[in-house]
């Protein structure tokens, strides 16, 4: 497995997200995600991001109890703060010093552990001050429950202020090769430009880049159907670059894709990902998965070499078709 170095951290290349470990797509086994950890594990994969508003807590206990026996300096687990919910399941932006003190300790009780090696502010909270997360998050540093800080969804301007009260070691955003520069994910604005502002902020910086979505949640695998991919339980139906009208652009580049990836004799989603792993800036790319036959597809990204060539006519066919 390659390797990406966050600070002192050496994270595997490709990480493992665990939204879908969360109950949020179809079909999602808590045994088989489980299982999908440890062969992801057998496999090299040694990053894992979660976080608690996935299954609203069930993602980082399933990922805890998976680990279960694990060596646990052989584990880098990144989570996340500042989403937060009540008895309705209604979920609140909260960065106050008092809940993150709060969450931090019912995130190590769920992944049963007592550090977090990345713990990452979620989303932007406009209620709070950065400061005062900032000042939050570095004493949870001190107290040696976590030993790194990164931002997600964050501006620039934002990400600058939380440095000024502590260290950020990752900048955590939407990225993929068919979403370069998104300017909103399901509909909610993005207050930065992957590609064309936050990866120079981060080489600048010292920091890594971390994509989510990276194979945009399995349209880049090239399974999807042109229609009728979703039920009402996957939260996906409510991506508006997956359904509809809107959907066509984004179907008819990845068609012309798989083009591309079978002239390189390599799975299209493995081709996505040698794209991310490429970029210097970029650090683990967190690809999704829920079961065996996923963890072991993404993870064997790394027998596949496709030529610069190659991925440069990747980013030729997705500027073609001009997506947003």
């Amino acid at each position: 497995m390659k390797v990406k170095t966050i600070k002192d951290i050496q994270a595997s290349a490709l990480g493992f997200g665990c939204w879908a470990i969360g109950g949020t797509w179809n079909n999602v086994s808590d045994k088989e995600s489980m299982e999908a950890i440890r062969v992801a594990i057998d496999y090299g994969v040694n990053f894992f991001d979660v976080a608690p508003v996935y299954g609203l807590g069930h993602a980082e206990t399933v990922l805890g109890q998976a680990l279960e026996g694990i060596d646990r300096s052989k584990v880098v687990l990144a989570t996340k703060c500042g989403l937060v919910w009540d008895s309705n399941k209604q979920v609140r932006n909260d960065l106050t010093a008092q809940s993150l003190f709060r969450e931090v300790d019912q995130s190590l009780m769920r992944l049963k552990t007592d550090y977090i090696d990345l713990y990452q502010v979620h989303w932007p909270d406009p209620n709070t001050p950065i400061s005062e997360t900032a000042e939050a998050l570095a004493e949870l540093k001190r107290q040696g429950k976590i030993r790194h800080v990164g931002v997600s969804n964050y501006s620039l301007d934002m990400t600058r202020e939380m440095m000024s009260g502590v260290e950020v070691a990752t900048f955590q955003g939407l990225y993929n090769l068919l979403e370069q520069n998104p300017e909103h994910y399901h509909n909610i604005p993005l207050q930065y430009r992957a590609r064309d502002e936050a990866l120079p902020f981060c080489k600048e910086n010292d920091m890594k880049y971390l994509p989510y979505s990276p194979l945009m949640q399995g349209l880049l695998t090239g399974a999807l159907k042109r229609s009728g991919n979703w039920d009402e339980n996957d939260d996906r139906r409510n991506n508006p670059k997956l359904n509809g009208e809107a959907f066509e652009p984004y179907f008819n580049c990845v068609e012309e894709l798989k083009g591309l990836a079978d002239e390189a004799q390599i799975p299209l989603a493995h081709l996505a990902i040698h794209w991310l792993v490429a970029q210097d800036e970029v650090g683990p790319v967190i690809a999704g998965a829920h079961t065996v036959e996923q963890a072991r597809a993404n993870a064997a990204f790394v027998h596949s070499s496709p030529s610069s060539e190659i991925l440069n006519r990747a980013e030729e066919i997705v500027a073609k078709w001009s997506l947003k």
